[in-house]
């Protein structure tokens, strides 16, 4: 058998979008992927439909894989001919043991390629407004661990030497020991004046900093239940942060929105939320499969004076099957309906004209097209709209390799936002809850509609709903969101 073929990739600090061009192109072609636990899990969206995700990852006082089994793992799949993707947080080679997992597919003549990464202690203090360099604050940079083998765990380090060398010093992961680094470096000559600052999340929406003096800065960091992941920056540079701070000025900063999704696909709603500051979870995670077409609807498409879709996803997958099935888009004779704004965009972007569901007049025949969670809407279509046909244009169920990395995010975040963007997402908030023990959930966040039809759907399962935006776009709903981050901070 062909061996196959090890990519050492650095998925960068936490933003999706920080990761390099061709590490992403690795995703996407990986059979096999070993994760850790500081990667942002919608990186992995990337990967196709058969790839085995493994996860690596370590939590305080809570190992996984053994760096010994990984480096095994790696080679056991790349000899089964496989394309392998090690993906590591940040850099790999910054503290990241790449060396032993490349020397350990080495030994067994497995081709590999190292790509790297935007490492942490240069993206999260850029997030924060500050760059570690600056030529009128510092003109050297180091790069330290804050945590080692040494039988006491504190790190062993040239102190007198970085006091008088370095400008700027970044230590990773040094909450735990962050009192001892202070000591050590006042005692070194640094002065107790000196700034510092902790970046935790670094460039996440949930990212939270804390500035002090490296004589203030370990009780303010305590106060502030700072823990990993996180990094100290220390040095005259954190100065500047006061008048270029950017990323923490934007207007959803610091929310956390759970997102309930019911394509397979990310969002455009999600990447405005993040491109705003938020962090977005989405909520779950979704696979699709072809649906057997009905022949006999496909075949009289003219028959229907009304067409309703209930999603973008469904426009997309039923004009797919019209031109797999060779049927002329001109049969199409009934008036375009689509139950959101989104799904009316989809069809205009196919050349028709179309209308919200609430202009659809009650006479002529009737097509739903949607794929098949509408038939656990059956009886509110029928109370609705009377007789109708449906069209199933796919079958959709919950990706199960995504289940514990979802579980992950949420131990992990803070959830202060649930948003619904359509009637159908209520439906499946509710059926998927459970399994993961999100049930109280509702009880305990702001429940934000995206339209009336929405709203009315969760009033009528018993969910009480706080906002909805003025219109159904995005523009409107970034907006409530950012008045209810104001009213919710004075």
């Amino acid at each position: 058998m062909q061996k196959g073929k090890v990519y050492l990739v650095g998925a960068g600090p936490g933003d999706g979008e920080l990761i390099t061009v061709k590490g992403l192109e690795a995703i996407k072609r990986a059979d096999v992927i070993l994760y850790d636990r500081l990667i942002n899990p919608t990186l992995l969206e990337h990967a196709h439909a058969e790839c085995e995700f493994i996860y690596c990852g370590k939590l305080p006082h809570r190992h996984f894989l053994k760096q010994e089994v990984i480096n095994s793992l790696l080679v056991e799949k790349a000899l089964e001919g496989k394309i392998v993707v090690r993906l590591k947080g940040g850099d790999p080679s910054i503290f990241g043991r790449v060396g032993e997992e490349a020397l350990a597919v080495s030994e067994h003549d497995i081709e590999f390629e190292m790509v790297p990464g935007i490492t942490s202690g240069i993206a999260a203090p850029l997030y924060a407004g500050i760059p570690v360099t600056h030529r009128d604050y510092a003109g050297s940079f180091a790069i330290v661990t804050a945590h080692d083998k040494t039988p006491n765990g504190k790190p062993d380090i040239d102190w007198q030497g970085l006091v008088n060398s370095v400008q700027t010093m970044v230590f990773y992961m040094g909450v735990k020991n962050l009192q001892y680094i202070c000591d050590n470096l006042i005692s070194h000559g640094k002065s107790q004046d000196t700034p510092v600052i902790l970046i935790q999340w670094g460039t996440y929406g949930r990212q939270k900093s804390v500035e002090g003096t490296l004589a203030t800065i370990g009780e303010l960091a305590e106060d502030a239940k700072i823990t990993n992941p996180a990094i100290t920056l220390v040095g005259e540079v954190v100065a500047i942060r006061e008048k270029i701070s950017w990323f923490e000025k934007k207007p959803l900063f610091g929310k956390q929105i759970m997102l309930i999704r019911t394509g397979t696909e990310e969002s455009k709603l999600a990447k405005e939320l993040k491109a705003q500051g938020a962090d977005v979870i989405e909520f779950p995670k979704w696979k699709k499969e072809k649906a057997a077409v009905d022949d006999n609807i496909i075949s009289t498409m003219d028959v229907y004076e009304k067409i309703l879709f209930t999603s973008s996803e469904a426009v997309y997958d039923f004009f797919a099957i019209l031109v797999e099935n060779k049927i002329d888009i001109r049969s199409l004779k009934g008036v375009l309906y689509g139950l959101s704004s989104k799904t009316i965009r989809a069809l205009e972007s196919k050349g028709f004209a179309a209308f919200l569901c609430t202009e659809m007049k009650q006479e002529g025949k009737l097509l739903i097209v949607g794929d098949d969670q509408i038939k656990e809407e059956e009886p509110l279509y029928t109370i609705q709209y009377g007789k109708y046909e449906l069209f199933i244009t796919s079958k959709k169920t919950v990706d199960t390799k995504f289940e514990d990395i979802m579980k992950q995010q949420l131990e992990e975040a803070q959830i202060d936002t649930l948003l619904l963007p359509s009637s159908a997402s209520v439906q499946v908030f509710l059926k998927e809850a459970t399994k993961f023990g999100l049930e109280g959930l509702a009880n305990n966040v702001e429940i934000v509609a995206m339209g009336m039809k929405t709203k009315e759907m969760a009033d009528r399962y018993g969910i009480s709903t706080h906002r909805m935006p003025e219109k159904p776009t995005v523009e409107s709903l970034i907006h409530c969101l950012a008045l209810e981050k104001e009213l919710i901070t004075i």
